[in-house]
């Protein structure tokens, strides 16, 4: 599955520090407005323990993990969606992706320029949010002036359910809020599909913090005030200190481990936004192992055995027998598929199977 997201955010909050970090990349970070115009698009590894386990334990020719495609948007602007600050084309590049990470400054610095000149993590938001929400309230605007007429005198069914669920929409931007804090049919879900509206992306706030308030974010305002801001939204908030996740760049393994304990951190902002990223979309991983290749595999949570069989290869669906599962788990415990068979803990599950975040998959197909 090709997962795409978005980093947005108002000019000089930290948008291409931190997507350098991501990316380990070296994009132009600099301190003026629209330094980023075409969007930087990297791809990164989803760092999962259990398939550094697994390749240890299958000893592999090669070991693949998942990856999330992050792109760099250019810094929006008020204004942005009647086409300021070239927030048309912006707008555009939004469009294409399945979630936006959103970069909130809060940090002072003056030696960095903020477009409104002080720092205001809620009234940037806002600021980005409502241009997102006028877009939207623009595109819905002008579909209704096409289909309301059809649907009134012909009644045809499929214009006037698309009619009442573009009001609901119309109604929800027109109270400056988005399109995702609704809920949708099944129905509804297919037919929003076509318009690729930007408030029903899900949405990731990155809290871009000091590196001194980065361990001590109990006092840190400016990331409490878009935590609550978040909390209110049902949305995620991840605290990044895109100084420090730059200055990690280069450093070995050994010596980001060390610099994290220091600070008291598990893992770094950025494997924390990439999971994050992970969990937003609804997303799990499952496996395939063997001498040749171990590898992570990206499926949305609620699909079939052969759902999942069909991401590797069409025909793996189409030609789905059945398919052979066990758990990561239980393979760390018996170490290998012989000892599992003896314990019985290898399945045989059919098409109605639905797929567990950890599933190791045998699939067997016939084309």
């Amino acid at each position: 599955m090709g997962l795409k997201a978005g980093i947005v955010g108002l000019p000089n909050v930290g948008k291409s520090t931190l997507f350098n970090a991501i990316t380990k990349s070296h994009v132009e970070a600099a301190n003026y407005p629209f330094a980023t115009i075409n969007p930087n698009v990297g791809t990164v590894l989803v760092k999962d323990k259990r398939i550094d386990d697994l390749s240890k334990l299958f000893n592999p020719q090669r070991t693949i993990y998942t990856t999330i495609e992050f792109i760099d948007i250019a810094g929006l602007v008020r204004g942005a969606s009647k086409g300021e600050g070239l927030g048309n084309k912006f707008l555009s590049h939004i469009r294409e992706v399945d979630a936006i990470v959103e970069v909130v400054r809060c940090f002072e610095n003056s030696d960095i320029i903020h477009v409104d000149n002080t720092v205001d993590p809620i009234r940037d938001i806002e600021t980005i949010n409502l241009e997102l929400i006028m877009a939207d309230l623009d595109t819905c605007t002008n579909r209704l002036g096409k289909i309301e007429n059809k649907a009134r005198i012909s009644k045809d069914k499929e214009s006037v359910t698309e009619v009442n669920l573009l009001n609901k929409i119309k109604e929800i931007l027109n109270n400056e809020k988005p399109i995702r804090s609704l809920s949708f049919t099944d129905e509804e879900f297919k037919i929003l599909k076509n318009f690729n509206f930007l408030t029903i992306k899900p949405i990731i706030y990155v809290a871009n913090v000091s590196d001194e308030d980065l361990s001590n974010l109990e006092n840190c305002k400016h990331y409490l005030a878009v935590k609550d801001y978040a909390n209110k939204e049902k949305a995620l908030v991840v605290p990044i200190s895109c100084e420090i996740e730059s200055e990690l760049i280069d450093c070995s393994e050994e010596e980001k481990k060390e610099f994290l304990d220091s600070l008291g951190a598990s893992e770094s902002g950025l494997d924390t936004l990439i999971k994050s990223t992970y969990k937003l979309l609804n997303l799990s991983t499952f496996f395939t192992v063997g001498s040749d290749e171990v590898r992570a595999w990206t499926f949305l949570n609620g699909m079939t055995a052969p759902d999942c069989a069909g991401i590797i290869h069409t025909d793996f669906k189409k030609g789905f027998i059945k398919a052979e599962v066990y758990t990561y788990e239980d393979i760390m415990k018996y170490k290998t598929e012989a000892s599992l068979k003896e314990a019985g803990k290898i399945r045989v599950e059919g098409k109605d199977y639905i797929a567990k975040d950890g599933d190791i998959f045998f699939f067997r197909f016939n084309v």
